[in-house]
């Protein structure tokens, strides 16, 4: 066959390229400068009902692959607690794992990328070499929002540094009773206290512009996150505090304690709100129609999307997972559009797609969740900025951010006694002195420092991740010449072999999370309660007490000469030291009331029978050397 001319070839190259933009069809939603709604309403409308199912699927990373995000069209995938690429993983490492799955999702048909989603509830919690924030219930103790707003932004960074861009916090529960196993994870009983703290939701997003429409989701740029405002609603109120359970209340009071912080989060503009395990009055919130739809989508005016906790339809039913098509069809039509279920999907995508097929299950449903969780995608620029890179590594556990920390620690510790009278203060200690005694369970333990949601779901005893330990604070701030001892649970003859110019005793509870904390007698292990006895009854002592909300403490209060509540304080046990030996002084407040007995719970402020330990509020202050 003869060759063409190179003029023929040229023609047919142009010829080809005419039809290869013409094919190339202009789509509404891929172009960034239309409105969100048009781009919402023009990709709806290409997709099927497959791939509509899909985007309301959330999955776990341990089942996750490239293959399975483009098979299934799935919308969300998460790290639940442990769910890590391995135990020391770089954040480049994260990013590399994240892109991964991303370009699963981008070979689909309509290229639509998924949303990655993380717990970080003190911080960036489940990454090595993070930055471990105070729990929430410190964060309350420092009545502080403007500094919960530097940690939201601080673990924005943070959590951007791995490729991810949406967290599941803030929890802003309003804990009644603090046998409740997550009640660290709440700010505080006053939901003003409350009220005031989502400003870490300002923190995580960013500010929202003051003409936004209100109810409508924001992000600031790539900078931030996505935030979930959780657990939608009454969590914090269940009978005896059992997680989970069932919260007894009329409707004015669960509006007037448990909803207000709500109305801040979504005036503020949060993307997400997660549904809570525990039950109203009997009804799972999971199917809890009236107040998602009605009142939370309605009445609110909420536009982003509802999100279910983990497992969470599951649940609807006793036995779990009884009846599962009933799952589906009442937490669907309750008003959840995104479905948390990390393991067993494809029974999931499967029943829904047969009820709506079926037609169980009305197309408008599928459409409303759908819309949203794209409506979101949208907002935060998933679209537009698919995958990360490693430009933000560097915020990972900064300099900077450890500083914000330990600031918080400062600001959350709560003096509850200084001497055995108010003209004999023992706070601030003597940083000279000939030799001191540090001892306990807590005084170098990082696990035991952060408590549950670190590094895995229950956290774990030990030194799990980089930070610095009560005891290496003691030792960073006394005099050069001041011996320091370390005896984590020294006897009686120890004691009298040694003169000890005074005793820092750190005990508290084991780190736990959700069910697993749960406790109705609010003690401390027995080994917490011997040391005290024996420091205290041997040499002057201050007791601190790392702990995730109250505990019985009146037995022990007569021998002990100053007693310190420092929460679960994070990696940065620097901030203890400071307070301690006077560099700051003391200033955080009580954010829940400690009780004499816990017979007398569930106690709160305002309570006609308020018979406090030490009343809400309370925290007794000092003097420092330097200003926060």
């Amino acid at each position: 066959m003869a060759k063409a001319p190179p003029f023929f070839i040229g023609i047919l190259a142009l010829c080809c390229s005419i039809a290869v933009v013409a094919n190339a069809e202009y789509k509404t939603y891929q172009d960034p400068k239309k409105p969100i709604n048009k781009r919402v309403k023009d990709l709806l409308s290409r997709m099927t009902l497959e791939e509509k199912v899909g985007q309301m699927t959330q999955i776990d990373k341990l089942v996750t692959s490239a293959e399975v995000l483009k098979k299934y069209y799935i919308g969300s995938v998460l790290s639940g607690g442990g769910s890590v690429p391995s135990p020391t993983a770089s954040p480049e490492t994260w990013v590399d794992m994240v892109n991964g799955y991303q370009k699963g999702s981008l070979s689909t048909r309509l290229k639509i990328p998924m949303l990655y989603g993380i717990d970080a509830v003190h911080g960036h919690n489940g990454v090595y070499k993070a930055t471990i924030f105070p729990h929430n219930v410190g964060l309350g103790a420092t009545r502080d929002p403007e500094l919960v707003k530097r940690i939201g932004a601080a673990t924005a960074l943070e959590v951007r540094a791995t490729g991810i861009p949406y967290v599941f916090a803030p929890c802003i529960a309003v804990c009644r009773d603090p046998r409740w196993g997550r009640c660290y994870e709440s700010y505080s009983e006053d939901p003003k206290v409350v009220r005031s703290m989502t400003e870490i939701i300002s923190g995580l997003q960013g500010e929202i512009p003051s003409n936004s429409r209100k109810g409508v989701p924001f992000l600031a740029g790539q900078e931030k996150v996505l935030a979930t405002a959780k657990h939608f609603v009454g969590d914090g109120g269940t009978t005896k505090g059992m997680n989970e359970n069932n919260t007894l209340a009329t409707r004015h009071g669960l509006l007037s304690i448990h909803m207000p912080a709500y109305y801040d989060s979504i005036i503020k503009g949060v993307g997400t709100i997660m549904v809570s395990y525990s039950s109203w009055n009997g009804v799972k919130m999971h199917a809890n129609r009236d107040l998602i739809t009605v009142f939370l989508k309605n009445t609110l005016r909420f536009r982003g999307f509802v999100i279910s906790d983990w497992q969470g339809i599951d649940r609807i039913t006793t036995p779990e997972h009884a009846n599962y098509t009933y799952s589906i069809i009442t937490g669907i039509n309750a008003g959840i559009d995104m479905i948390m279920v990390p393991y067993n999907y494809t029974e999931f995508i499967d029943g829904l797609t047969s009820l709506v097929k079926n037609k169980v299950i009305p197309m408008s449903r599928i459409d409303d969740a759908v819309a949203r969780i794209l409506r979101v995608k949208f907002t935060i620029g998933l679209f537009e900025h698919p995958l990360a890179d490693y430009s933000m590594v560097k915020h990972l556990g900064s300099k900077e951010h450890r500083e914000i920390a330990r600031e918080a620690v400062r600001k959350s510790l709560v003096l509850l006694k200084n001497g055995k009278s108010a003209d004999k203060p023992v706070l601030p200690l003597p940083k000279k002195a000939s030799k001191i005694l540090v001892v306990g369970s807590h005084a170098n333990n990082i696990g035991n420092q952060c408590g549950g949601w670190t590094i895995q779901w229950q956290g774990q005893t030990g030194n799990v991740t980089v930070g610095t330990t009560i005891l290496t604070a003691v030792k960073n701030t006394v005099h050069p010449e001041t011996k320091v001892v370390f005896n984590e649970n020294p006897d009686s003859k120890f004691l009298k072999l040694n003169k000890f110019s005074y005793a820092v005793v750190v005990v508290g509870e084991p780190p736990y999370a959700e069910t697993f904390g749960d406790s109705l007698n609010l003690t401390l292990p027995e080994s917490g309660y011997s040391t005290i006895k024996n420091m205290c009854a041997s040499v002057k002592c201050v007791v601190v007490l790392i702990t995730g909300r109250p505990v019985v403490i009146g037995p022990y209060l007569a021998q002990i000469d100053a007693l310190v509540a420092a929460w679960l304080p994070g990696t940065e046990g620097q901030g203890v030291a400071d307070v301690l030996f006077g560099d700051y002084g003391f200033s955080g407040k009580l954010p829940h009331t400690w009780f004499k007995s816990v017979d007398q719970l569930p106690m709160n402020v305002g309570d006609p029978h308020y018979d406090p330990l030490f009343p809400f509020g309370f925290g007794l202050t000092t003097k420092g050397a330097k200003a926060d």
